[in-house]
């Protein structure tokens, strides 16, 4: 590897231990809110959420009963496909993006782990891989499912049970 790489992977690493050593006090502070919020200890039931990202879900979902269905939840998202109709033609295209970041971020970002056997949507992940040939729409229907759980866990106020179906 050619030094000038070398020095750059060095002082990129350096950048990362300094953002981590600005962060850690910030996340100190957060995760005893998470610990005591209830709705974030529901979020924590489904696969991937843990404190942190539970307590970013709870906060940007805000009151459950604000959505009616776990389906206006997605929606508002930005995680549903864009669909453009024309006389008899249809087409699903990319998600829509239409709600806020940080709620798509969250949702995607808990998704990461669902290529792991273990996780109850890997089935879900790779068909979807597959049939997209990328990891991004696979991500995206994860993460749909996700949200959709979550809906659940707060609006029942239950912990959060794996699918026994095999698509999810």
């Amino acid at each position: 590897m050619p030094a000038v790489w070398q020095q750059s992977i060095v002082t990129l690493l350096g950048v990362i231990d300094d953002l981590d050593t600005q962060l850690a006090p910030l996340e100190q502070e957060l995760r005893p809110h998470a610990r005591r919020d209830p709705r974030v200890q529901l979020l924590m039931t489904i696969p991937g959420v843990a404190e942190l990202l539970g307590l970013t879900l709870a906060s940007e979902i805000g009151d459950i009963a604000r959505f009616p269905s776990a389906r206006q939840l997605v929606g508002y998202s930005g995680l549903t496909p864009t669909i453009k109709q024309s006389g008899q033609s249809s087409r699903t295209g990319r998600i829509s993006k239409a709600g806020p970041n940080t709620l798509r971020w969250a949702a995607v970002e808990a998704a990461q782990q669902a290529w792991r056997p273990t996780n109850p949507w890997h089935r879900l992940y790779t068909d979807t891989k597959t049939r997209h040939g990328k990891a991004n729409p696979a991500k995206a229907a994860v993460a749909r499912k996700i949200l959709i759980a979550a809906w659940h866990v707060l609006a029942r106020e239950q912990p959060f049970k794996a699918p026994t179906c095999a698509a999810a």
